[in-house]
């Protein structure tokens, strides 16, 4: 069993002892969401700790998006409860990069495709294949696009 998987495992144990019904109820969804990555396919199989990671990013980016959903439709109480197991499923991950980190990978992803001939707003894609490798997990594809967008306009 992979490590985050088995930390999961053990936080979960350890909310149902501590009657934390919040996390209980979050890690159990994101225990079932693992296993039904697991199972997916033609053949069962362990998924490794990036495949875990990348599984509770999704994981809490549903909840971003449902509480950002509940708030616009007037249910606080809802919203509330999505943030707090976005919040929750965030401690398990990497830390998000910074704007400024974020800048200067992009910067940098900018210079290499230029030396390779891709400039101007066609550069996109060239670029996203670069910046993309180096901040898998660390930041949001929308964030990413937003800052080779404005890097390559400026």
């Amino acid at each position: 069993m992979t490590t985050l998987k088995s930390k999961l495992k053990e936080d979960l144990n350890a909310a149902i002892k501590e009657r934390d019904e919040l996390r209980s109820s979050t890690l159990r969804l994101t225990l079932t969401a693992i296993t039904k990555e697991e199972v997916a396919g033609k053949t069962k199989r362990e998924l490794s700790d990036d495949e875990v990671q990348k599984v509770i990013t999704r994981e809490a980016k549903k909840r971003r998006e449902a509480a950002d959903a509940f708030a616009q439709g007037g249910r606080a109480e809802s919203a509330e409860r999505e943030k707090a197991e976005g919040e929750l499923l965030a401690t398990y991950l990497p830390k998000p990069l910074g704007d400024d980190e974020l800048e200067a990978i992009v910067a940098q992803a900018v210079a290499e495709a230029k030396a390779a001939g891709a400039e101007g707003p066609r550069a996109m894609g060239a670029v996203m294949k670069i910046v993309n490798p180096k901040v898998a997990g660390l930041a949001e594809g929308g964030r990413v696009a937003a800052a080779v967008k404005k890097s390559l306009a400026g």
